[in-house]
């Protein structure tokens, strides 16, 4: 159910790619660097930007079978998978933006006195790396990627831990995101959910997804929610 505005919320959770930053040149960039050492053909940016969302094997796979929903076999994965890594950590933040009102965004929930949590499906050898490149990291007083735990979105165990780190119950722990792993989890959770309308959602449309929100950016946000 939907909730009322404003929401009372105690924390905040932000999801990493296509809701803080555009990481999608950098992504592409290794995938293509990737594809190339294999003898492949590139893939176009768009393709690479619809591909994002399910940790970096997945993205991988997909760049391989040059499908969505493709596959590839596990004699493929072994190979591509340390390729893209060095590559990924070769461009890790040289392509990155911030997208607009981010920054201003995360000031703000800091002055409302809202502790933030980074809950990311972005493995964590390159999450901490990319915040800090970005100048991003200080706001974050906990950060949670893909491989912290043993699952990640959609699944809501992330979430959940981020709330149990902060003593703060779902149902006032915000999840901000873009895409159906952020809906998904946070309503799994127990979250209210709210979505910037600019990120990697897989191809669908964000108003097709289950949320308290979209919002236009991270400014936004404030005025629909309330400390308590």
């Amino acid at each position: 159910m939907k909730k009322t505005f404003p929401i009372a919320v105690q924390a905040v959770m932000i999801d990493l790619d296509g809701t803080l930053l555009d990481t999608i040149p950098d992504l592409a960039a290794a995938a293509n660097l990737m594809l190339e050492a294999l003898g492949h053909a590139p893939l176009p940016l768009d393709t690479v930007r619809n591909f994002v969302g399910k940790g970096i094997p997945r993205l991988v796979e997909r760049a391989l079978a040059r499908d969505i929903d493709g596959h590839a076999d596990a004699a493929a994965m072994a190979k591509a998978l340390p390729l893209f890594e060095r590559f990924y950590t070769e461009v890790n933040g040289r392509y990155t933006t911030v997208y607009p009102g981010v920054r201003e965004g995360l000031e703000q929930f800091r002055a409302g006195g809202f502790p933030l949590a980074c809950v990311t499906n972005k493995s964590g050898a390159f999450t901490l790396p990319l915040l800090e490149r970005m100048g991003m990291a200080h706001f974050f007083a906990q950060t949670i990627s893909g491989d912290t735990l043993a699952r990640k979105k959609p699944d809501p165990m992330q979430l959940l831990h981020a709330c149990a780190q902060f003593c703060v119950a779902p149902e006032r722990m915000l999840m901000i995101g873009d895409s159906v792993n952020d809906a998904l989890a946070a309503r799994a959770a127990g979250c209210p959910v709210f979505c910037v309308p600019y990120g990697y959602n897989e191809g669908l449309e964000v108003q097709s997804l289950d949320v308290d929100a979209i919002v236009g950016a991270l400014t936004e946000c404030i005025p629909l929610i309330i400390k308590g």
